[in-house]
């Protein structure tokens, strides 16, 4: 009996073509895929993709409202504390002169900035 022989590069090399020739014949002989079917799956494809992007597009609508009512809140907010701060100060002062005025004006400015420094 003969002992074991290394397979030379010839032998692997025709070892690899033949391999590769049979992989190329069942590639051949696989029927092609029936366009019916293929149709559908690219329908179910379109279809999921309306859904996805559907849902996409009630989430951000959702977010924004969700943003405009918040920012009408803090509107209403802000315009709340104002108003009140205008009562009160026309409480306090009655009269006041158009230097008094710009001085009050100059304390809310700076107030307000310093609240939106402080966020």
């Amino acid at each position: 009996m003969a002992g074991y022989k290394e397979p030379g590069f010839q032998d692997r090399v025709a070892a690899a073509t033949k391999a590769r020739e049979r992989a190329l014949a069942k590639l051949k002989a696989k029927p092609a895929p029936d366009p019916a079917v293929l149709a559908e799956r690219a329908a179910k494809a379109a279809e999921r993709e309306a859904a996805l992007a559907q849902r996409a597009a009630e989430r951000a609508e959702a977010k924004r409202l969700a943003e405009e009512a918040k920012a009408a809140e803090l509107a209403a907010e802000e315009a709340a504390k104002a108003a009140a701060e205008a009562e009160r100060i026309a409480a306090i002062v009655p009269e006041m002169t158009d230097e008094e005025r710009k001085i009050l004006r100059d304390q809310r400015y700076a107030a307000r900035k310093a609240r939106k420094s402080s966020r």
